[in-house]
Parts: C-alpha cells; sequence; structure tokens
C-alpha cells in the first residue's frame, strides 16, 4: 500500500527547469528527424580545450579514482583562490573555498546554508530560472526588483535599498546576466555592497559569466575593501572554461559559510568528481587563451543576433554587455487570438520552424524570448531566417 501522501510537500515548492524543459523537447524532435536549431541551453559550443581534457586523462591513467576531500582537493581549492585573486585582487584561502558539483548546486548550497524560513531575498528581474526555486525549496521568501528594459535590465542600488525590509537575508546579484546579457556598473555593485554590508545582509554574487564581458573588465564585489565578510561568491568553470558536463563549480565565503555547505555536501554529494577535479585544476593554472578566443567570438555573434533581431517587424532588442544571450522583446509580435504569451511564441515556434528558445515567464518577464548565442554562425543563420520568417508571419 502506497503512503497516503505519495511525495514531501517541499517538492511542490519547486518546479522543472524550464530550460531543461525546452532541451527536452528539442531532443524529441532532434530524435523524430526534424532539423531543430537549438537557441535554449546555455550552453558554449566550443570543446574543453585539450590542456584541460589531457589532464583528465592523466587522472585516470594515474588512478586518481578514488573519493577526496569533501570541500574538494587542497590544490584546487588553492587554484580556485589564486585564479579569483589574479582576475579580480581578492583574498580568499582555501578555507574559505568550497569546490561544488556545478555552479548551480553552489547556489542551491548556499540558500539552503544561510536562509532560514521567511527570511526574504532579493532577486533582480529577469532573473535565472533557479534562483526562485532554490529560494522556495529553502523556505525563503522571494523579493523581486523590476529593473528597466530602457536601462539595458541593469541594476541599480536605489532599486536594492528600496527593497530591503528588516526580513532581508539575502541579496543574490548575476553580472553579466542570464537571461539579459545586463551588466550592474561597477559603481552600483560598491553601493550595493555597501548597502548588504551596513544592513547585515548577505550579498551573494553569481559570477558564472563574469569573463564574458564585451565592453568592460571583469569585476568582482568580493574585491570591494571592507565587504568580505557579508559577500558569498558562486562561480563555476562550465561556461568559462566549456566544460559544462565536467559539473564543477566553487563557492567563495567567509569560513563558516563554506564549513556549513561541506557538512551539506558530506550527506548529499560528498566529493565532486576526482577526475573532473584534476581537469579544473589544469583549466585554472594552465593557459587562458580560450577564455579569450571564446570571448571575442562571442562578440561577433552578438552583434550579428542583435543587429538581425532589431531589423524585425515587432521585435525589440537591447544589446547584452555580457554572457552570450539576448532577450528580445517580442511583444509586438504577440495577440490575444494567435499568441497570447511568450510561452505561446515558443512553443509555436518550435512546433512549426523548429527553433528552441526559453520563454520569458520562466525569468519572471511576459514579452521577451532568452535566445542563447553559444551557437555556430552557421546556425545562427538558418534559425534567425527561421524565427524572422516566423516573427513576419505573426507580426501584429
Amino acid at each position: 500500500m502506497q503512503p497516503k501522501t505519495l511525495l514531501a510537500d517541499r517538492i511542490s515548492l519547486i518546479s522543472v527547469s524550464s530550460t531543461a524543459k525546452v532541451s527536452a523537447e528539442a531532443d524529441r524532435l532532434r530524435r523524430a528527424g526534424e532539423d531543430v536549431v537549438d537557441f535554449g541551453v546555455g550552453e558554449p559550443d566550443f570543446p574543453t580545450p585539450d590542456n584541460i581534457k589531457q589532464a583528465a586523462v592523466h587522472a585516470l591513467d594515474s588512478n586518481f579514482t578514488r573519493y577526496t576531500a569533501m570541500a574538494g582537493i587542497q590544490e584546487l581549492r588553492q587554484a580556485v583562490c589564486d585564479r579569483h585573486n589574479a582576475d579580480y585582487q581578492t583574498t580568499y584561502t582555501p578555507a574559505e573555498c568550497v569546490v561544488t558539483v556545478g555552479g548551480k548546486h553552489a547556489i542551491f548550497n548556499i540558500t539552503q546554508a544561510v536562509l532560514n524560513p521567511g527570511d526574504e531575498v532579493i532577486i533582480p528581474v529577469p532573473y535565472w530560472v533557479t534562483y526562485k526555486d532554490v529560494v522556495n525549496y529553502a523556505g525563503g521568501k522571494c523579493v523581486f526588483v523590476e529593473t528597466r528594459e530602457e536601462d539595458g535590465f541593469a541594476l541599480t542600488a536605489a532599486q536594492v535599498a528600496a527593497a530591503i525590509t528588516p526580513k532581508t537575508r539575502l541579496i543574490m546579484i548575476n553580472s553579466p546576466c542570464n537571461p539579459s546579457g545586463a551588466v550592474v556598473d561597477d559603481k552600483e555593485l560598491e553601493k550595493i555592497a555597501y548597502l548588504a554590508r551596513d544592513n547585515g545582509i548577505w550579498l551573494m554574487t553569481d559570477e558564472c559569466y563574469s569573463h564574458f564581458l564585451y565592453d568592460s573588465q571583469p569585476y568582482s564585489v568580493a574585491s570591494i575593501p571592507g565587504v568580505k565578510e557579508t559577500v558569498i561568491v558562486a562561480g563555476s568553470l562550465s561556461k568559462t572554461y566549456a566544460m559544462t558536463g565536467w559539473r564543477i563549480g566553487f563557492v567563495l565565503a567567509p569560513a563558516p559559510v563554506c564549513t556549513a555547505i561541506v557538512k551539506l555536501q558530506s550527506h548529499s554529494t560528498s566529493n565532486p568528481t576526482s577526475i573532473a577535479q584534476k581537469g579544473a585544476l589544469e583549466a585554472l593554472n594552465g593557459s587562458q587563451d580560450s577564455v579569450s578566443e571564446m570571448l571575442a567570438e562571442y562578440h561577433k555573434r552578438r552583434d550579428y543576433v542583435v543587429g538581425r533581431l532589431r531589423a524585425m517587424p515587432g521585435v525589440t532588442c537591447p544589446m547584452p554587455r555580457g554572457a552570450f544571450y539576448a532577450y528580445p522583446n517580442i511583444s509586438g509580435v504577440l495577440s490575444p487570438e494567435r499568441l497570447p504569451t511568450a510561452m505561446a511564441f515558443a512553443e509555436k515556434l518550435l512546433a512549426e520552424k523548429f527553433v528552441a528558445l526559453v520563454p520569458g515567464e520562466a525569468f519572471g518577464t511576459h514579452a521577451h524570448v532568452r535566445m542563447s548565442y553559444a551557437a555556430s554562425m552557421e546556425d545562427l543563420k538558418k534559425g534567425l531566417d527561421r524565427f524572422e520568417a516566423f516573427v513576419r508571419e505573426y507580426a501584429v
């Protein structure tokens, strides 16, 4: 006999990732023989650099296949600290670093470690899909702050200040932003960091795309003097080094937070994969040329994609300043009778033109779609040709 209630109540607090659902449907159509152009999942189309792959091969050949320390091997934690210091002039030590099973795991662990039921979390809109769900799962309350499209969706300290209450426990910043490509100006980040410090609030900076900036230099709020004790860095090697499947992320934070996260990992994932850790060690310590090469290519693709989108009827598109996503406004194509929502737009586009992208509802907006341009120029041209044909057919 099954229990009266089959599932735990808390599982209803989260939903399946919208990007994962789009990927699954695109994969189903592909297996059915359709020529799908997938702009849905944000994943570099570049291969992992050879030096990183060879480090993993060497780890296998050396039988480096046993458990490691729960927080990750000492050398890798030191390498994370050293790389962050070299890139952002921060001063972390291995005791303030935990290696996780990807950046998403880092963010999940952070929310579990610092949130109590009822704590408020300030999240700028549009937001990455996972933020809302992990906060809900931890028992927190999301406080959404609407950014302005005319400002390129860039968050300001004034917007954050207006959202702070006595219940605010955490501010989540993602710059460059997934899905919009928005970048928070350094001065605004500094003001936000001091706001968090002065109010005793944690500031989580999600730096997954921090190396992919088109008109400014990489920057971390953790480098600001006097704020380190209230800043938590969530990082990932997935995008920076084209290592999405390797599942290596990290947390940089005050030692008590790291200790709490290690405690959590000891009962969930244990250590990150030993072999992947050796690849990550080489990624951080080895040549960084691949990062600048990818950035240059993304820059060319961004200019092409945004130029195409801005020439289409009913479509506007702010210029992304970082990451590898365009976030066009399709309100001029939506209509109550034919395409009432961005979700309907995305579903019909995939069904009729076999182009996959993610509707804006997943990110907290209702008249946008996210288009990843981490794809070949051939696929970008083909997919945008189909997208334009669809838009011209349905434009109001």
